[in-house]
């Protein structure tokens, strides 16, 4: 199983779209088993991935228990939770849902203070901070988990980080998603050295290496690549190409993705491409595919594709071939 958070402290950079339509392909066209788990408290890829009845039965009629469902026991000191959650299977694009909660928002602060803990080595700390790798030895049956999350540096996202393999970065083509590079690799180098630290003092004090579920827990993050998403593209001689103010852009964030994340943040091939593919503006298909709740790749005449729709519906799954084969090629260079 591989565990790969799809993360930018820059909002509106289109991360839930970008990961619930992978998730899809990698599911759907590559027959993977995929789950992906709702860790914003904002919901969206549970908003995009179920339909308005079942958001009802898990929002207002608590038919299905949520991610913050994991957090319970941790809240009342009781360590992790016992049972595990069986998942919700999104009718259209394939791929098993851990759904998200308003309330996970609430565990920010049990998250930061133990995280503070966990860094002098107190078991209690390094438990809840490690609360994801325990949800994630829940779901070993699936080939990739995929982790949602919004756009901070906070607690949560900091948890959901420290436990798994690999993250992407999804980026829009402005001068803030460029910035946010610097912000990131220094949080993480951060985390990575208080990690580290309290790891080797719960080892001095207990005589023995900290583990989850019987295996020691260390860090594993990878950076494992980026995305380029919403420019304006136009066709030179057949090809598409961004144009001229967004390719500015473009060109300043390979170097600094190099300096600041692929050299401190990964250990794959020197030949890897971490660029893993560029979305131009898919325009109106976005909103329908949102409306249908259904992958862009999958979206029909009977979800209100007409006309030009259809070039748009044939691209985007070209796109997402692409990317989900460099993804896998990564992967697969790491292993």
């Amino acid at each position: 199983m591989i565990s790969i958070a799809v993360f930018n402290n820059k909002g509106g950079v289109g991360k839930t779209t970008f990961l619930c339509n992978l998730a899809s392909y990698l599911r759907m066209r590559l027959g993977k088993k995929v789950l992906v788990i709702d860790a914003d408290p904002q919901c969206n890829a549970s908003i995009y991935l179920l339909n308005e009845d079942s958001i009802a039965d898990i929002y207002t009629e608590s038919r299905y228990p949520t991610i913050d469902f994991f957090f319970d026991p941790l809240r009342k000191g009781k360590g992790y939770l016992s049972k595990s959650v069986v998942p919700i299977e999104s009718p259209r694009f394939g791929v098993g849902l851990i759904p998200g909660d308003q309330k996970l928002a609430l565990s920010e602060d049990l998250l930061a203070s133990d995280w503070k803990s966990g860094l002098s080595g107190d078991p209690r700390g390094l438990q809840t901070t490690f609360v994801f790798r325990d949800l994630l030895d829940r779901y070993k049956q699936y080939d990739y988990v995929f982790f949602d999350v919004g756009p901070s540096l906070g607690a949560i996202n900091r948890s959901v980080l420290l436990s798994s393999d690999f993250f992407i970065m999804p980026m829009s083509t402005d001068i803030f998603s460029v910035m946010a590079i610097s912000n990131i690799s220094l949080s993480l180098t951060k985390w990575k050295k208080g990690l580290e630290k309290g790891l080797a003092d719960y080892k001095t004090d207990e005589s023995e290496p900290f583990q989850v579920n019987g295996q020691e827990v260390f860090w594993r993050l990878e950076f494992i690549g980026y995305v380029s998403q919403q420019y304006t593209a136009k066709r030179i001689k057949g090809r598409r190409q961004p144009v001229k103010a967004y390719d500015r852009i473009i060109k300043k964030a390979p170097q600094l993705i190099k300096k600041e994340l692929i050299k401190k943040f990964s250990t794959l091939p020197p030949s890897t491409e971490y660029n893993l593919g560029e979305i131009p503006y898919l325009h109106s298909v976005v909103p329908l595919s949102q409306s249908a709740n259904a992958p862009i790749f999958e979206l029909k005449a009977k979800d209100g594709v007409v006309g030009a729709h259809f070039a748009k519906v044939s691209d985007s799954e070209k796109i997402y071939k692409s990317i989900a084969s460099h993804l896998i090629v990564n992967i697969e260079a790491k292993a």
